[in-house]
């Protein structure tokens, strides 16, 4: 039996207000509609495929092909993308993005964890891999200029500078911005998210309402090796040997023992084996010493931070000190600090109050209430 893939105007009208929001600026974009949708298979990608269709897009789907093996980015994601675009009645193409990968995510992150850093794999993903493929890809083969992802974060041109500004969604539950930090100008005006205006709750609701495969999905991890190896320990097991060391105080005195840096991160207390009179949690990672650092959390309160490979996103790069919010982990709330810049791509931040678990590797993201300006590394300092 044939298959008559939805039109929009087979499709109900929106029934959420984010719903109705995004298909209203979908309509009123300027310049030309035509687009290419990253889509990994889930319903966040799958949602932002139908609006623009909905909204008249001329919509290409591609899927990059990041790794063998289950998870959102992979086997079951490729079926499901392709089976969304036979939906929508739009054409779906699959891009081998393994060496890149392999490259720009994986190697890094091999190399970090074992020198006793916590990488942030997301964003380099988002900048050297997704945007940075997709886009060219989609010039190249296609001549399609713009890319839509599933990203929950918003874009807007400043009236005055005409500079892109990278926004938080309207979803904070949900919001990624932070992940996308590191785009710059050239990619950020070439982007559009359509789900930036919904609650996740809407995405699925409008999902529904498309009849989208996708639409009861589970959520996909944050991260896409988890999901393919099964954890992050296993992923690391699978790439880095066990390198049996020492857990030690401040000041060297050895109270327990490890099997490699790469399985603690900072701020860490459970699974540390070690007895003591109060809890002690990780405060460093030194990788060339093989040693795990430990402290009473009182001892691992840090007052402020340097910050490296800043890009500066909605405002040019900072010539004085400025007062910023600043987010240090993904799911970390935004608290106030002194931003103190030494030169375009290095600054240091003073907190407002002491802050625990501040992690090199890192990112440190600083916002102006929902607007991002920019964000960088947070590097290793002894202490």
């Amino acid at each position: 039996m044939g298959f008559t893939p939805p039109t929009p105007s087979a499709t109900s009208a929106p029934g959420t207000e984010g719903g109705r929001r995004a298909l209203e600026l979908l309509q009123q974009w300027p310049g030309e509609h035509r687009v290419a949708v990253g889509l990994s298979g889930g319903v966040d990608s799958s949602l932002t495929a139908a609006l623009l269709h909905e909204a008249r897009w001329s919509v290409t789907g591609v899927t990059l092909w990041l790794m063998k093996g289950r998870g959102a980015c992979c086997s079951d994601g490729l079926v499901d993308a392709a089976g969304v675009c036979e939906q929508l009645g739009v054409t779906h193409h699959i891009l081998d993005a393994r060496e890149t990968f392999q490259k720009e995510v994986v190697d890094g992150l091999v190399e970090g964890y074992g020198q006793g850093i916590t990488p942030l794999p997301c964003s380099r993903c988002n900048r050297h891999v997704k945007m940075a493929l997709l886009l060219h890809w989609a010039e190249r083969e296609m001549g399609i200029s713009r890319l839509a992802t599933g990203h929950y974060a918003r874009l807007r041109r400043h009236p005055d500078s005409g500079r892109m500004e990278l926004l938080r969604g309207r979803d904070r539950q949900k919001d990624q911005s932070y992940f996308l930090y590191d785009l710059p100008q050239e990619q950020l005006e070439r982007l559009v998210f359509p789900l930036g205006e919904l609650r996740k709750a809407e995405t699925r609701a409008e999902a529904r309402r498309h009849g989208l495969r996708t639409a009861a999905k589970p959520e996909s991890q944050d991260l896409c090796l988890v999901e393919h190896h099964g954890s992050m320990a296993a992923f690391l097991e699978t790439h880095l040997p066990s390198r049996p060391g020492k857990i030690v105080l401040r000041d060297g005195t050895v109270v327990g023992s490890h099997d490699g840096v790469q399985h603690f991160t900072i701020g860490q207390r459970r699974g540390l084996g070690v007895a003591w009179p109060e809890p002690l949690h990780v405060v460093r990672l030194d990788g060339a010493m093989n040693h795990v650092v430990v402290a009473p959390r009182s001892e691992a309160m840090r007052t402020d931070c340097a910050v490296t490979a800043i890009n500066w996103v909605s405002i040019p790069p900072a010539t004085a000190p400025m007062e910023v919010q600043v987010q240090v982990r993904y799911r970390s709330q935004p608290v106030t600090a002194r931003l103190i810049p030494d030169g375009a791509t290095q600054a240091r931040l003073v907190f407002e109050t002491p802050q625990f678990s501040i992690t090199p590797g890192q990112a440190a993201v600083f916002y102006a209430s929902d607007v991002l300006l920019g964000g960088g590394l947070i590097t290793r300092e002894i202490d």
